[in-house]
């Protein structure tokens, strides 16, 4: 029987990990939709027509390893504010969604518009600085010579263009638990998370 997980949070607030630590804690499926995005994105800067990119997108394209530079992250944002790309991936999703066995999906609008009936829906948030320390840390384990500002920079200009988008602002549903890891360990990020998922029958 389908019962379907949705995360929702802005960058580095940390949905991903918990995404990941929800799904094998409860045996569900686990779709980045993030990933759909970069796939696209990484087309476009590949020089493929976005749209087109989208309507021709296939599981493998999430495979591929060079989705996770910050290159691939801005051309994401961006190919995301296209209506027709947005239009071309909800299909992909709605579907991974109400598999049977389970489903978790993270992103930025999966509990309000690609799953507004999910059956849990959590808004995984953090400060602006907190995040962009995470990120700076990431990026700099990967040998990036990013300063700490400019990754602040990205992260505050990636926050504004998602929330303020016409189609599919990123913002939590309204019955969503809101998950603040601005001060949380991993480990008490995932507990909260897991127990609110079972409070919502999991």
């Amino acid at each position: 029987m389908p019962f379907t997980i949705a995360i929702d949070g802005p960058a580095a607030a940390g949905k991903g990990t918990i995404s990941k630590a929800v799904a094998a804690h409860f045996g569900y499926a686990h779709l980045d939709t993030g990933l759909l995005y970069r796939a696209v994105g990484a087309k476009v800067l590949a020089g493929a027509d976005a749209i087109e990119a989208a309507q021709a997108l296939q599981a493998e394209d999430l495979e591929n390893g060079d989705l996770r530079t910050a290159e691939v992250a801005q051309a994401a944002s961006k190919v995301a504010v296209i209506p027709e790309v947005r239009s071309a991936l909800v299909d992909f999703q709605v579907a991974f969604a109400r598999r049977d066995g389970g489903a978790v999906l993270d992103g930025r609008d999966i509990g309000t518009v690609i799953c507004p009936e999910a059956e849990a829906k959590l808004f995984v948030t953090a400060s602006a600085e907190v995040r962009a320390t995470r990120r700076f840390k990431e990026l700099s384990e990967k040998g990036s010579d990013q300063s700490y500002d400019d990754v602040l920079a990205d992260v505050i200009a990636r926050d504004k263009r998602d929330s303020e988008r016409a189609t599919a602002p990123l913002k939590p549903a309204e019955d969503a638990v809101i998950v603040d890891t601005s001060d949380l360990s991993i480990e008490a990020a995932i507990a909260a998370a897991v127990a609110a998922i079972e409070a919502a029958g999991a």
